[in-house]
């Protein structure tokens, strides 16, 4: 079920609020406009009329997975939805972003709040931002952009299929899919940490649990739970 409004603050914070009231796994909000959109790390995201902005709940049960590999399941629907209508030119990056030709197209932001995580996916279907501190792109630049609604439910039907694996079969066939999508390995990162700790390093895949895993210079490995990661 999809629940369409004209304008909101944040399709997150609606969806949080009706979590708490007892909000079903599998609702959706999408809004034609946020007027308090936000990325991670409580960055602002832009939100003219045009693009996707959308959130779903996953009410968590005791056997699934960690909530945190929810990050790489939300990434593998929207690539599949994405492909729906722009096959072959999308990759991923850690955890969750969508490039194409090393530019940002999307963005996907997890929030919990007792067993329910909600999960907001910003895309840039027909705009996107000039004045980030990474280069952005859009569908309508590398064709005609889908309509909203449209994405939408495309991306409901793909997170439906892949929750529905992550929850049956484990992060297994999630992170295949992932690494299956992904920029090859040997692609130079850098990970930003939250304690300010920069690393650079070569994209040498994800450890079972789903955490990247960085190859340094001095032939080493480092397994990354957390950071901002940046295509070098």
């Amino acid at each position: 079920m999809i629940r369409t409004l004209p304008e909101t603050g944040s399709t997150n914070a609606d969806l949080i609020a009706l979590a708490a009231s007892g909000a079903e796994e599998g609702l959706w909000l999408r809004a034609d406009r946020q007027t308090a959109g936000k990325g991670r790390q409580g960055r602002a995201w832009q939100s003219p009329p045009g693009n996707l902005y959308a959130s779903t709940i996953v009410r968590l049960r005791p056997a699934d997975p960690p909530a945190a590999t929810l990050a790489l399941a939300a990434a593998v629907a929207l690539e599949e939805a994405v492909a729906a209508f722009l096959p072959g030119l999308v990759q991923l990056k850690w955890p969750n972003d969508l490039l194409i030709g090393g530019a940002k197209l999307s963005g996907i932001l997890l929030e919990r709040a007792g067993d329910a995580v909600v999960i907001g996916f910003g895309v840039n279907l027909a705009h996107h931002p000039e004045d980030l501190d990474r280069t952005a792109t859009s569908l309508a630049a590398h064709g005609a952009a889908p309509d909203p609604q449209a994405f939408a439910e495309t991306l409901a039907d793909a997170m439906a299929r892949w929750i529905a694996r992550w929850r049956g079969e484990g992060l297994g066939p999630v992170r295949e899919r992932w690494l299956a999508r992904a920029h090859p390995p040997g692609t130079a990162l850098t990970a930003r940490q939250a304690d300010g700790t920069v690393l650079d390093g070569l994209f040498a895949g994800l450890d079972r649990d789903g955490a990247l895993i960085l190859r340094l210079a001095d032939g080493t490995s480092r397994v990354i739970h957390a950071a901002d990661v940046f295509l070098l």
